[in-house]
């Protein structure tokens, strides 16, 4: 069978950006307690940067890298109800807490993890949220798609089966996914899927996610 033109059909695209709100600001299910610190929290979604471990004492830095999961869904199957899982661009398997190899991208999935460290056993917590577009994704010609038709579940190599974020589904709008307790490290691999559930024109339709882990 020939290779479908583009014309028919239908590619979905999600990029992923991470931010945070408390200097120094650098670009989960797994949990272990950190030692406490000079106040930092960190957060890395896909491809991040860290000199060496955090558990060696390493240094965790900026990464400007904006990292995709797409779909590409035939003419055929256009609005049939079959989820279509989404492909990343990530390469980030290791944790950056130890190096264990905790994702797997080539399985499709996307490395999310961080930590909010603070001084001695002073209260306090991060909130990891996301932020999408009301409108959803959108294509050349307007048209759009409701980030709700995308969804994602979390794992992690070895890991216990009790997620640090949840699976779930983008609302459109802010929504918060996971609590950071102060003094942890925190981290999961999400799968993202396409719903696939409405008949919408052939396209290519984007639209950003904005992660961003804040600490008061």
């Amino acid at each position: 069978m020939g290779r479908l033109s583009p014309e028919f059909q239908q590619v979905i695209r999600a990029a992923f950006v991470a931010a945070c709100s408390l200097l120094p600001c650098l670009a989960p299910a797994y949990t272990v307690n950190i030692n406490p610190g000079a106040r930092v929290v960190y957060l890395a979604v896909g491809n991040g940067s860290f000199t060496g471990t955090l558990s060696a004492g390493g240094t965790p830095a900026n990464n400007a890298t904006l990292n995709t999961v797409s779909a590409t869904v035939p003419a055929i199957a256009i609005g049939d109800a079959t989820a279509q899982t989404m492909q990343t661009n990530s390469t980030q398997a290791a944790s950056f807490y130890d190096g264990f190899i905790f994702c797997s991208p080539a399985a499709q999935q996307v490395y999310v993890g961080g930590f909010f460290r603070r001084p001695g056993n002073a209260a306090g917590s991060a909130t990891l949220s996301v932020s999408t577009p009301v409108g959803g994704l959108v294509n050349a010609g307007g048209d759009t798609i409701p980030f709700s038709q995308i969804s994602w579940a979390s794992s992690g190599i070895g890991d216990a089966g009790i997620q640090v974020v949840p699976p779930g589904t983008f609302s459109g709008g802010t929504q918060t996914l996971a609590i950071f307790t102060r003094n942890t490290w925190n981290e999961s691999c999400h799968t993202f899927s396409y719903a696939n559930s409405s008949i919408v024109a052939a396209g290519t339709y984007t639209g950003l996610a904005t992660y961003t882990l804040t600490a008061p």
